[in-house]
């Protein structure tokens, strides 16, 4: 399986070279690191699916030594990775740029969203194929911009505000709590995505 691992980031060097870099430009621009590593997070993993969902990676990567389920274990695994690479790269960039270490809350933060997020795209991506996902993340960012405009009109200061309240908390046992819910989730969503990989038909 570290192999698998190894291929996706093999595969992205390049990408990932270029998403870095932009990385940075946005820190410049004093942009929110925590929307910036949600971001680039994202699109490092989606890239990586995309990859795999061409017909003849799939029936190469079926045809090597590896069972289904290490197959779909190695991308739940690369994308941890990879958000901890945005997230050490937000940090060392943040320190270099602005001089100023990046907190610790804002971090946990990012890789929450990232992996509650991927919890959700992994399943569907396996079981339909990325550029679904990309049709139906149109008509939710226009489903949103309905909300913002006509029914709830002061949502993002209301995201804002739960945001900030959940970065001021001092409660050390709901950060355990909230930790604990995420990864099974993500743990749950792995299930699953084994499940449907292993009764895919290519």
């Amino acid at each position: 399986m570290f192999n698998l691992i190894r291929k996706d980031i093999v595969l992205q060097k390049k990408t990932l070279a270029v998403l870095f870099l932009g990385l940075c430009v946005y820190l410049t621009l004093d942009v929110s690191p925590i929307w910036v590593g949600i971001a680039f997070s994202i699109a490092i993993f989606m890239n990586a699916i995309s990859i795999d969902e061409k017909s003849s990676i799939h029936m190469l990567l079926n045809s090597l030594p590896y069972t289904r389920k290490e197959i779909v274990s190695s991308k739940y695994i690369v994308v941890v990775l990879f958000t901890c690479m945005v997230a050490a790269a937000i940090f060392i960039a943040n320190f270099i740029i602005h001089r100023e270490l990046t907190i610790w809350k804002d971090i946990l933060l990012m890789v929450a969203i990232v992996m509650t997020a991927a919890s959700f795209m992994l399943p569907f991506c396996y079981k339909f194929k990325s550029n679904y996902l990309l049709n139906a993340s149109i008509v939710a960012f226009g489903l949103y911009m309905l909300t913002v405009n006509f029914i709830v009109q002061n949502l993002n200061d209301q995201i804002r505000e739960f945001i900030h309240m959940l970065l001021t908390l001092q409660n050390t046992s709901l950060y355990l709590i909230v930790a604990i819910s995420i990864i099974t989730l993500y743990g749950c969503s792995w299930l699953l995505s084994i499940r449907i990989y292993r009764n895919k038909v290519f």
